[in-house]
Parts: C-alpha cells; sequence; structure tokens
C-alpha cells in the first residue's frame, strides 16, 4: 500500500489559473524484498521520508522489485516519469543503474551498496566490516558454546563484507583472550560459506540457521534481508537456546524479535539517502568521485544499543567493545575485506 500511495502523483495546485511551485522529485527503486523488508530498503525510504519532512518542496515516490529482472524497466519508468533524482537499493542493482545512467548522462541517479563507472550515478557505500567486527567481538564473548555463526543472503560484496568482518572479529577475541571460539558459516580465508540465495524467503533463514545450531552455533548474525527473519523469529522461540544479531537497521526498531537479538550491526543508510536528496533538491549536482563511505569514524556504520540484553552482557566486555572502536578509527586494529568500498 505505501509503494501505491508513494507512487501516485501529487495534484495541480493553484486551481489552474497560475502555476504551482515545481516539486523536486525523489524516486526510489527498491532491492527485492520491499519497502517493508526491515533491512536495507526499509532504511533507504526512511531516509526520503527524512529529507521529504526537512524540504517540503521535495515529493517522494517508490516502486518495488519482486525480482532482479524488474530493475531496468522500474529505473526506466522513472526516468520517463522525469523524476529529478532516482535512487537504486542495493548493490544487485549496479548493472542496470550503470546502463540506464549511460543511455540518460544528464539524469541524476544515486545508488546504494555500489559504484558504477558512470559520472552521474552518486554512490552511498559503508565499511560494515568495521562494525560488523565488533558484532564478532561480542559474540565470541558472549558465547556459551564456543560456536557463533553468520551466514548470507547471496555471495554479494554488500554480504560478505559483513561476514568477513564478523569472523575477524571472532579471531582477535581469540587472540586477546587466548579462546577459540569457531566460527560457522563463513570461511574468509577461501570466501566459502552458508547462503539462502534469497533476500526474502524466510523459511530459507531458518532452514540455514536450523543447520547452524545443529552445529552448535549459539549466536547468528543472518546478512540476508527479509529472509534473517526466520533465524530472529526461531530464536524468539527457541526458549533461549540461541540469540541472534541483525544487520542494517536497528533490530529492536524493525523487527518484532528484540528479545533475541544480542545487538544490530546498522548501517546509516538513512542519513546517507536524507543527505544526498536534500542535496540534490539544493541544486547540487553530485558526482560518482563524491560518493560516501559510511565508517565507524564518520557514524556511517555502528552497533546497535543492547537493548534486552543490556543487563546480560558483562560490563567488561562493553567496556573493551567501546575501546576497540576507538582504536579502529585510530587504526590501531585493522579490519580488512576483499568487499570494502573504494
Amino acid at each position: 500500500m505505501l509503494g501505491a500511495a508513494a507512487c501516485g502523483k501529487a495534484p495541480e495546485e493553484g486551481g489552474g489559473t497560475s502555476p504551482a511551485a515545481k516539486k523536486f522529485t525523489g524516486c526510489m527503486v527498491t532491492d527485492v524484498g520491499g519497502i517493508d523488508d526491515k533491512s536495507f530498503n526499509t532504511s533507504a525510504w526512511k531516509g526520503m521520508e527524512a529529507a521529504k519532512a526537512a524540504n517540503s518542496n521535495i515529493e517522494i515516490r517508490n516502486v518495488s522489485s519482486k525480482a532482479e529482472a524488474d530493475y531496468t524497466p522500474n529505473l526506466t519508468q522513472f526516468v520517463n516519469q522525469k523524476c529529478d533524482f532516482i535512487l537504486a537499493v542495493g548493490g544487485l542493482m549496479e548493472d542496470a543503474t550503470s546502463k540506464i545512467a549511460q543511455a540518460n548522462p544528464d539524469q541524476q541517479f544515486a545508488l546504494v551498496d555500489g559504484k558504477v563507472a558512470e559520472s552521474n550515478v552518486f554512490p552511498m557505500q559503508f565499511d560494515t566490516a568495521q562494525a560488523a567486527f565488533l558484532a564478532g567481538y561480542v559474540a565470541a564473548g558472549m558465547t556459551k558454546s564456543g560456536k557463533v555463526a553468520t551466514y548470507g543472503g547471496m555471495k554479494i560484496a554488500p554480504v560478505t563484507i559483513f561476514m568477513d568482518g564478523f569472523a575477524d572479529g571472532v579471531a582477535y577475541y581469540n587472540q586477546q583472550k587466548s579462546k577459540n571460539v569457531q566460527v560457522l558459516g563463513w570461511n574468509k580465508a577461501t570466501q566459502n560459506g552458508s547462503f539462502t540465495n534469497d533476500f526474502v524467503k524466510q523459511d530459507e533463514g531458518k532452514k540455514v540457521s536450523d543447520t547452524l545450531v545443529a552445529q552448535g552455533a549459539d549466536i547468528i548474525m543472518p546478512v540476508a534481508g527479509g529472509a534473517g527473519q526466520g533465524t530472529t523469529a526461531a530464536a524468539q522461540n527457541s526458549g533461549g537456546k540461541y540469540s541472534a544479531i541483525w544487520v542494517d537497521v536497528d533490530g529492536c526498531e524493525s523487527t518484532p524479535n528484540c528479545p533475541a537479538l544480542i545487538t544490530t550491526v546498522v548501517k546509516n543508510i538513512p542519513d546517507a539517502v536524507k543527505d544526498a536528496l536534500l542535496k540534490a533538491a539544493g541544486g547540487s549536482k553530485l558526482t560518482a568521485d563524491q560518493g560516501t563511505i559510511g565508517t565507524l569514524e564518520n557514524n556511517g556504520v555502528s552497533i546497535a544499543p543492547y537493548h534486552d540484553f543490556d543487563s546480560k552482557v558483562p560490563a567488561e566486555l562493553k567496556a573493551e567493545v567501546d575501546k576497540l572502536k576507538q582504536d579502529i578509527i585510530a587504526g590501531t586494529v585493522k579490519v580488512t575485506s576483499a568487499a570494502q568500498p573504494q
């Protein structure tokens, strides 16, 4: 309903006798999963709404992609509607965005979680490995079984960057504490692991996490969009057998499974999108070389509060995570991933 309402055009003002002030139109194409995926699509739309709230001359619309085949027609639809700013959400949309941007060099595009060669596409990328490193350290400090896990929706850079950071955070904990916490579901060295091959189907997420729990994992971080809710719901219903770490947007604000969530690896998409849309509406031409990269230092990525787990996370572990964050910002602890944005 939200998508349908957002796609409606604003009525003409002025009773036909005088032209209304021209609205600046910001139009967003979601990745599969739709506007209510409780993840990156939801976050991007929140940023669009925030920009509209800050500037009443902005009109926003969205259309949801049901499959990858929808990307090109959805982007083309907004070009034909003469949208002033067209936002593509998700790294899977790189090829379609590149193609349409090349064919429409005067059109302003922006892309979340990707970067293409065309100068008229403004990229918003996030070094989520940094925040996932902190989450991996927390998981290693909280596990009782000595096994934690992560899995992805698809084997693409915006997903595996989380998994790399998580695995390295666990490894750093082991190094500091002389422990041997194992990571299931992902091998950073070989870049192989567990995937649902889907960002929507919750039953697929549950299947993967059921397997990981059967192997001994008691904390799982799904990086699979809406499919990950299959894990968080099952964790909440597990009677405390295992818990989860959410990604993208604070799971205690976006999912009904807060009691099962230790924390969230947050990607600050809303602020990045809001700032880009406001700048474009203010007359700035946003180009590929002006793109942003969210880090711990600029608050583009972070870990969310511990919420229901706040009393369960030891004060010492919290202090270590706070210090680790500052060490990563200072560069004394290096976080690396082949998927880090450039």
